[in-house]
């Protein structure tokens, strides 16, 4: 009992006691929810930042400058954004103008355009033949020869048939065949090589010029137009390739060079229909003896371009029922084959009257006049060699059909 009484008086005494904190000890707080560890630092980040110079005292601001009125000063626009445009290219027309006939003849410059097709011709023609009889295996070596150089299959065809008729059996040698070869060529052109008449005194001859692109039908118009200026007639040309960029720009450049008024849409991509009527009615105002209308260049395949073209010729019809009195087709004498079919369709959708081969110095494919003439029989008015107005000349059958062949 004594135990038990002495240990209850100690509990009370501890209970009444004030309560202390030592010095060092931590007073226990309530308990906090746990916060999450800071992440642990990449190694970049450990890298003191860069030391940075004390930023410079700044300049006392200057006094604005004077505002003086400028009277209706219109505000600078800003410059435009993206690549500044080039300068444009230089018209085609910049090339030197068309130069008058003279210098050189004809003929040999006709020999200097075709070289390319002669010795494309002549090398195949004298490989094949060399004294060597002419038989069947002959001649069928050389109706291959003939089609690869562009003369076509109705052409070939027909030369080979000549060889068949007058030579057969016989021992021949390479410059027999081609001076044979020159009179079966000859004979194919013969009657075909026509020029262009015009007549002046219906005032004016209207000369519609049609083909595909980059044929050259605006310089065999400038070429055109200086040949009948040196021969005294009137010429007008009709800027009617209102499509092509700079087409009515280079015309017009011809024009002045060639002494001949150009007819220019008032804007670009105007109707080229109602430009050829203006065009015409003011030719027969002013007396133009002759009218060359440029058109724009257009694919043989595309049948909506070619019925614009239709409908330039029926509005010239509602001023003169016979306009225009020609439609010369341009063709590209580099295209080769190609030439057939565009012949093919312009023939069928404007009815074609007469053809202008160019570009035959620049060709090994000169041959594709004798299969033109083979297979559609149109005259072929004209054929050019160079860039002047000489080189653009009325086309001749013997001429042509012996610079094929690299006679004199």
């Amino acid at each position: 009992m004594a135990l038990r009484d002495w240990l209850g008086r100690l509990r009370g005494r501890e209970q009444d006691a004030p309560t202390t904190t030592e010095p060092g000890a931590t007073e226990q707080q309530p308990s906090e929810p746990a916060r999450p560890a800071p992440p642990a630092l990449a190694p970049d980040d450990l890298t003191p930042p860069p030391a940075t110079a004390p930023p410079a005292p700044a300049a006392p601001p200057s006094p604005p400058p004077p505002v003086v009125a400028s009277p209706a000063a219109a505000p600078t626009p800003p410059p435009p954004e993206g690549p500044r445009p080039s300068a444009p290219a230089p018209l085609a027309a910049e090339a030197p103008p068309p130069q008058p006939s003279g210098g050189g003849g004809w003929l040999s410059r006709l020999r200097g355009g075709l070289q390319r097709t002669t010795a494309r011709l002549t090398e195949s023609v004298t490989a094949l033949f060399r004294k060597r009889r002419l038989d069947d295996e002959a001649l069928e070596e050389l109706e291959e020869t003939l089609i690869a150089a562009d003369l076509g299959l109705p052409a070939s065809q027909r030369i080979v048939e000549g060889f068949r008729r007058t030579r057969f059996g016989k021992e021949v040698t390479d410059e027999e065949v081609k001076a044979a070869l020159a009179e079966e060529i000859a004979a194919i052109l013969q009657p075909v090589a026509k020029p262009m008449e015009v007549k002046p005194e219906r005032a004016p001859h209207v000369v519609l010029v049609v083909g595909v692109n980059g044929t050259g039908k605006t310089t065999t118009i400038a070429k055109l137009g200086q040949q009948y200026r040196e021969q005294g007639l009137s010429c007008a040309f009709v800027a009617g390739d209102t499509f092509r960029a700079a087409a009515v720009e280079q015309l017009q450049i011809w024009g002045d060079r060639t002494g001949c008024p150009v007819h220019a849409p008032p804007k670009p991509g105007a109707d080229a229909a109602g430009l050829a009527f203006d065009a015409l009615r003011a030719a027969k105002e002013a007396g133009t003896q002759i009218l060359l209308v440029d058109t724009a260049g257009r694919l043989h395949n595309k049948a909506a371009l070619m019925e614009e073209l239709r409908k330039i010729i029926r509005v010239l019809k509602r001023q003169d029922e016979t306009a225009p009195h020609s439609v010369l087709l341009v063709l590209d004498a580099t295209t080769g084959q190609n030439a057939v079919q565009q012949t093919r369709v312009f023939k069928e959708m404007v009815a074609v009257t007469g053809l202008a081969v160019t570009k035959l110095d620049g060709s090994a494919k000169g041959g594709v006049v004798v299969g033109l003439a083979a297979e559609f029989g149109l005259p072929v008015h004209m054929v050019g060699v160079g860039e002047t107005a000489a080189d653009l000349r009325p086309f001749e059958a013997r001429d042509f059909a012996r610079g094929l062949v690299g006679l004199d």
